[in-house]
């Protein structure tokens, strides 16, 4: 078989070498033919049977989950299970038998198809692309209908024949990734997906390199050919040569051994070679990842992402987290990073983000109700939030940081709450730190912009520089016609990162990057070159950054930067922020 390579979008790193197992859409596998009258009451029950045991399914996943399993993978688990018990999905289709007298299988994939469809209307990135999501509910029940159950054979080795093994789908449901825990799966490729799909977070959780988005891999490779999945550049080689094969079998090694030299740099601070020092600190999304920060070498949680707290909640008593579970779960990040700050973004939930509750419509776009927009429109929901944030400042140094401000109105607005809540507290004899810090997430171009206006009246800045560069580029990230547009590097993206550091230091206020940017090694000269300081990333990325910051002397930089602030061409950029690496 003749070599060939496809590209697609890298959402982690590393490399995988193995043969490819196809995972069959059981959709693929449905019979489509009309029942008698007399059996559509049976073939209703069929369906509820499955969907039933399905449910069982997903119970007994849950509850084997080990305990180092990544905390998206039980969030995901609740998604699914609520999804499969909506009326929309366990309902409608019942419907569908009565009326019109459809096989189960074909009734259950007339209505996720409609669904499907409502869904490509949407605007919003994240919320489109849930729309996977009910497709993969929909696979696990077509899977008990039709009994294609598609499992994954284990492997041992990595010899001839018992190679590691590379799933190839047209996509993969968290459920279904808890069957490659072991050392047999060591890469995955699949034709949907974008930067925010399941798989993606769960595989960049994993440690698991992996392409998305490749749009026809899953008919292109056959099964137990060879692969090579280089995520770094998005890339997968089919039938890959003998001597290609050896190349990246080498440079799997040199990974390998540079991990394990990178973890002896856990105590080691993070300071240029010409004596700057670096904060590299952690994104988090719930208190028991503190473990993992502190074990990476954390200087702090630059990013506490308080929306896990409120979207995992099936099985609950209450719909929302009460103030005191809200302190608990604080509390418990901020002793667990043992004096290292914490910082906790209120409530980024919304267009992206649906809470199970809300009197809002939730199928809003990007540029709708969500984060702190949503927040002020929920006074008490916030109010809770705001106390049990300022409850956990009594346990160590936290500070607050607040998602997508544009408007001098909403820094005043949530001001005066904190205010608020920080009076009621003193009334009630409940100890806070009185000057927690209070900063804002730069987001929005208009953020960006207007600057001044928030110097003036907060503490710290944090950019989030994935939303940031969507928003200024208009760029759909999950939308791999349009991925490769998205550029990090694109001048009026460099122009404002510069000018909110410029800006920051006039005002001598504290600026961090807690987005994409901060944990992308190929942009960590350029950011200290700039002028950040605190880079905040997920914690399996922070050892390869602390190396970069190490090998750094930022006087070099200063000639190479100012070269690229005044390009407006990219290939020019590219070619001068290599010049840079070679400088530093």
């Amino acid at each position: 078989m003749a070599s060939f390579t496809l590209q697609g979008i890298p959402v982690s790193r590393g490399i995988a070498i193995g043969r490819a197992h196809l995972l069959r859409p059981a959709a693929l596998d449905v019979q489509h033919y009309l029942v008698a009258q007399e059996q559509v009451e049976a073939e209703v029950l069929r369906l509820q049977d499955a969907i039933a045991q399905v449910h069982k399914e997903l119970q007994a996943i849950w509850a084997d989950l080990p305990q180092d399993a990544p905390t998206e993978l039980g969030a995901f688990l609740d998604v699914h299970a609520l999804i499969l018990s909506d009326p929309m999905v366990s309902e409608a289709p019942l419907d569908i038998i009565r009326t019109r007298h459809y096989n189960a299988e074909w009734a259950l994939v007339s209505q996720v198809d409609e669904l499907s469809a409502q869904f490509d209307e949407i605007e919003d990135d994240y919320l489109r692309e849930r729309k996977a999501d009910i497709q993969q509910v929909a696979e696990r029940v077509l899977k008990v209908l039709t009994g294609s159950a598609n499992a994954v054979p284990r492997s041992d080795g990595i010899d001839e024949r018992s190679a590691n093994m590379i799933v190839v789908a047209r996509d993969i449901s968290p459920a279904d990734m808890m069957q490659f825990r072991d050392d047999a799966f060591t890469g995955f490729v699949t034709d949907e997906g974008g930067q925010n799909s399941h798989t993606a977070i769960v595989s960049r959780s994993l440690g698991i390199p992996a392409v998305v988005g490749m749009g026809n891999a899953s008919r292109l490779i056959e099964q137990d050919d060879w692969l090579i999945i280089d995520s770094d550049a998005g890339v997968v080689i089919v039938a890959p040569t003998t001597q290609v094969l050896d190349q990246y079998r080498e440079r799997q090694s040199q990974l390998l051994r540079q991990k394990k030299k990178l973890s002896k740099l856990k105590k080691t601070p993070a300071i240029t070679q010409d004596g700057v020092e670096i904060k590299l600190l952690a994104n988090i999304e719930l208190p028991e990842d503190t473990a993992h920060a502190m074990d990476a070498g954390a200087s702090g949680v630059g990013l506490f992402r308080s929306e896990f707290l409120f979207m995992e909640r099936s099985g609950h008593e209450h719909k929302l987290p009460t103030e005191d579970e809200q302190f608990a779960a604080y509390k418990a990040a901020v002793t667990g990073m043992k004096g290292r700050p914490v910082t906790i973004r209120t409530l980024d939930v919304g267009a992206d983000k649906p809470l199970e509750v809300s009197d809002h419509q939730i199928l809003n776009p990007a540029l709708g109700l969500r984060a702190i927009r949503y927040c002020l429109s929920e006074p008490q929901l916030f109010m809770t939030q705001l106390r049990a944030i300022l409850r956990a400042s009594a346990f160590g140094p936290v500070k607050m940081l607040i998602p997508m401000l544009a408007h001098s109105m909403e820094i005043e607005q949530s001001l005066a709450l904190i205010t608020q809540a920080k009076a009621e507290l003193s009334a009630e004899g409940i100890a806070f730190d009185a000057a927690i810090p209070v900063g804002a997430m730069i987001e929005i171009p208009a953020a960006a912009l207007s600057l001044p206006m928030f110097v003036k009246k907060l503490d710290f800045l944090s950019i989030g520089t994935n939303d940031l560069i969507q928003y200024t580029l208009a760029i759909d990230r999950a939308d791999h016609e349009v991925a490769h547009l998205y550029d990090d590097l694109h001048p009026a993206i460099l122009q404002l990162m510069q000018m909110i550091v410029s800006t920051a230091d006039k005002a001598e206020i504290p600026v961090s990057i807690c987005g994409g940017m901060a944990g992308d090694i190929r942009l960590t000269r350029l950011l200290i070159a700039m002028g950040y300081r605190e880079l905040s990333m997920p914690a399996a990325l922070l050892p390869e950054i602390k190396q970069a910051v190490l090998n750094t002397r930022l006087e070099n930089l200063q000639a190479p930067l100012k070269r690229i602030l005044r390009s407006f061409d990219p290939l020019q950029i590219r070619e001068l922020l290599a010049a840079m690496e070679q400088a530093g």
